[in-house]
């Protein structure tokens, strides 16, 4: 969409001014074409005026010499006593007689003339060249009359034409009898008012064109002013005040393509204040559009020549800038996030910076190039994308976007078009990890873990696909598909006779937005007839952070219903006594981080101890996950710890696995 606008208001631009220059062009090739025209056609009218009336002359000396009836002497006499220069052709074309000077050129052509419906023989006059017949009609050629009336007349300007007019040289002949040709000497009279009504005529086009053209001048010059102008609103920011995404992509793309940029490392970053919306629910929304315009000011005041930053929606801003190594850029984003958390001195703000790196573009050999290929949309979606991976933080932060979250987003885009079909071929499967007794090593549960065998993308693990549907909601449909899967598992577990124990289900927090979740859990497992002591609902410690009233309704009504209800993850980031208090849980489960590293921790195993020991004081059971040797299994049997997850005793089973483990057990 913003590379169609862009493109758009381009055009606008360009067609506003050249709709404007091609008129003028038109226009003045017009008015250049009408005046040679009118001057060509004047001429050769003036033109064929002279010589009609000249060729009247020579006619009639044709006609003399035919009525002379043989007599030579006689015919030559009368012809002489004309008083102009001629000459008589025989009907090979050799000349039998001449009066006066010859300048007649060896070659003539029978032209039309204009008005008169008669064609004559036209020869031009050596002396006087730039007049001659040409393709049936009479050619001028200005500068060799220029070159011509300067050396007859010894003046150099057409203004100093003599008021008498000037004559200009022509041959024209006549045909008589027996095939004989009469070529005559004419002249044209060229007079000073005929030069003053082609001067005249030159003014008045003259200043109608400059009329013409200094209105559409103006027109053109007021369009421009309007044009910039109108780019000024159109780039304006409404927030800030400021240039906006438009004129960033328009610019930035100017910047970057210029040749003396092409040695300049740039960068194009997403900066984002964290929790705007909060501010402007805490204070107002003019206030956060106030700040928002200090936010731009101060990152304006500290860009270099070059560089630039322009709103691009709500709290995000769109900047490039210029560096010469990494390490200098990242200071200088740290410096200005530095300044940024600051600006108010009864606050101290966030901001998130994604970045993408432009390097120096080069050939094949190392050389380098301009860019030229430049998607600045691209680009910054790509800092989008750094910055989104810092979402989750509410810190200052900055991210580089690289090629691996190009990967990451195409795998994520992936998940979101194959989640539904890959439901509905049920391709996810459900793995079984057991749970043992430290004290007999006897089998007393199980968790049920989801795997992806896509037919496409090969075996994939939970943590490829489960953040992404919890983000994208897709998580609850999960759920409802591991309760259902591992309900008909245990039932027809229970019917073969079976060792059934309790397979604990994940449930996720996103599912605590519904009232009657509970009510959908039970009409599940009794549409399949598995008994509810066989189902166990983990909730992870995350959810008891929402809304605590409507999870502590929901906890009660599914241990009315008969279900065994255990809280996931104690321990990794989010625990809560109060919640341990205030919420009727079953099981506690400790987070495999307790597990993690030096066996020997003194201060984790007191940790531990007491946490097993509080859940006993509550009367809950407690599994310990995450197990992989046998000092920590010996140490959880000590303090008397219900249940141990893990590898030390087996890892997650295929169905079919953990089917062969429970048909074994007594």
């Amino acid at each position: 969409m913003t590379n169609a606008k862009t493109k758009g208001f381009r055009k606008y631009n360009k067609n506003n001014i050249v709709s404007v220059s091609m008129a003028m062009l038109f226009l003045g090739i017009f008015i250049a074409t009408f005046i040679v025209v009118f001057v060509m056609f004047f001429f050769r009218f003036v033109v064929a005026q002279g010589i009609m009336r000249e060729y009247g002359s020579v006619s009639y000396m044709g006609r003399i010499y035919d009525s002379a009836g043989g007599d030579e002497e006689k015919a030559y006499k009368a012809l002489d006593a004309e008083g102009r220069s001629y000459f008589l052709k025989d009907p090979d074309g050799n000349i039998i007689h001449q009066t006066g000077e010859n300048t007649c050129a060896s070659e003539g052509e029978l032209v039309n003339l204009y008005s008169f419906d008669e064609q004559i023989y036209v020869y031009s006059d050596t002396e006087a060249d730039f007049i001659s017949p040409k393709d049936g009609t009479i050619t001028f050629d200005y500068s060799g009359f220029m070159s011509w009336f300067r050396m007859h007349n010894k003046i150099d300007r057409i203004e100093n034409f003599p008021s008498d007019g000037v004559d200009l040289p022509l041959w024209v002949g006549t045909d008589l009898k027996g095939g004989k040709q009469l070529v005559g000497q004419v002249f044209f009279h060229l007079n000073d008012d005929d030069i003053i009504f082609c001067i005249v005529f030159f003014i008045c086009v003259g200043a109608l064109t400059c009329i013409v053209f200094l209105v559409l001048m103006i027109h053109m010059f007021r369009s421009v002013y309007r044009k910039h102008k109108l780019t000024d609103i159109f780039y304006m920011d409404d927030v800030t005040g400021g240039n906006n995404w438009m004129w960033f992509t328009i610019k930035g793309e100017q910047i970057l393509k210029k040749k003396r940029n092409s040695s300049t490392n740039f960068a194009i970053l997403d900066l984002v204040f964290v929790k705007y919306r909060n501010y402007c629910v805490v204070h107002s929304v003019s206030e956060g559009e106030q700040m928002l315009r200090r936010v731009e000011n101060y990152v304006r005041t500290n860009l270099y020549s070059g560089e630039m930053i322009a709103h691009y929606a709500s709290a995000n801003f769109a900047v490039l800038m210029k560096y010469p190594n990494e390490n200098e850029l990242y200071d200088r984003i740290d410096r200005m996030i530095a300044g940024l958390e600051h600006l108010d001195s009864n606050h101290k703000f966030a901001f998130h910076i994604g970045v993408d790196l432009l390097g120096i573009a080069r050939d094949h050999n190392g050389r380098v190039i301009n860019r030229r290929y430049i998607d600045i949309e691209r680009e910054y979606n790509n800092a989008c994308a750094a910055r989104a991976t810092l979402e989750d933080n509410d810190d200052s932060a900055r991210a580089t976007f690289d090629s691996k979250m190009v990967e990451e987003q195409k795998w994520i885009d992936t998940v979101h078009e194959k989640q539904r079909s890959a439901l509905d071929n049920e391709e996810f499967l459900v793995y079984y990890q057991p749970k043992y007794d430290p004290q007999t090593n006897e089998l007393k549960g199980a968790e049920a873990l989801i795997r992806w065998e896509s037919p496409e993308y090969g075996f994939k693990g939970p943590g490829a696909f489960i953040p992404i549907f919890e983000k994208n909601g897709f998580i609850t449909e999960i759920d409802h598909y591991m309760l259902r899967h591992v309900a008909s598992d245990q039932k027809r577990w229970l019917d073969a006779g079976y060792h059934c124990v309790p397979v604990s289900v994940n449930i996720s927090r996103a599912h605590f937005i519904e009232d009657d979740l509970a009510e959908q859990i039970r009409d599940a497992v009794d549409a399949i007839g598995t008994p509810h002591e066989l189902i166990e609902l983990e909730l992870t410690e995350s959810a008891f952070f929402d809304d605590k009233n409507a999870l502590v309704s929901t906890i009660k009504r599914l241990k009315e219903y008969g279900f065994t209800v255990s809280m996931d993850d104690f321990g990794s980031g989010y625990s809560s006594l109060n919640s341990l208090k205030d919420i009727p849980l079953d099981v506690l489960k400790l987070d495999a981080e307790f597990f993690r590293g030096d066996a020997d921790d003194e201060r984790r195993e007191i940790v531990v101890a007491e946490a097993i020991k509080l859940a006993k004081c509550l009367n809950m059971r407690t599994v310990a996950e995450g197990v992989e040797v046998k000092e920590q299994v010996d140490f959880l049997a000590d303090q008397g710890c219900d249940m141990i997850q893990g590898y030390y005793f087996a890892k997650p089973l295929p169905c079919n696995e953990y089917e062969q483990r429970i048909r074994l057990e007594k």
